[in-house]
């Protein structure tokens, strides 16, 4: 039998992992990057970055766009705290990835947006 967790373990641990992205005098972000590593625009999580979670899903507070995008075609976001430590990365793409995005390739300078984020801990 494998382990299966309550809404309150599911709560708690959510919590604790985005309580690292407030760690640090300032707001967290979110890098959009390649799959090599290079950040294509970077956006700017609210402090605290999340509220409290409740069934085990804990929501994003407001995200500041980014609106000078460096450009390039996006694979992953970089979640990470104001000092820059790496939190938690996720996948990106047009489907079947953690964050949806309408078009995978960002170009220079525009206007990058993420209007609603989640993190999930799973029951089991």
């Amino acid at each position: 039998m494998g382990i299966t967790m309550t809404t309150a373990a599911r709560n708690a641990a959510a919590d604790a992992v985005v309580d690292l992205v407030d760690a640090g005098a300032g707001a967290g972000t979110i890098e959009y990057q390649t799959a090599g590593s290079a950040v294509v625009a970077t956006l700017t999580m609210s402090d605290p970055a999340f509220g409290a979670a409740a069934a085990g899903v804990a929501t994003a507070s407001a995200i500041t766009d980014d609106t000078s995008a460096a450009g390039g075609t996006v694979t992953k976001a970089v979640i990470k705290d104001s000092d820059g430590t790496e939190v938690f990365t996720c996948t990106v793409g047009t489907s079947a990835t953690d964050i949806i995005v309408d078009n995978a390739v960002i170009g220079a300078g525009v206007t990058v947006s993420l209007t609603s984020f989640t993190y999930t801990q799973p029951a089991s």
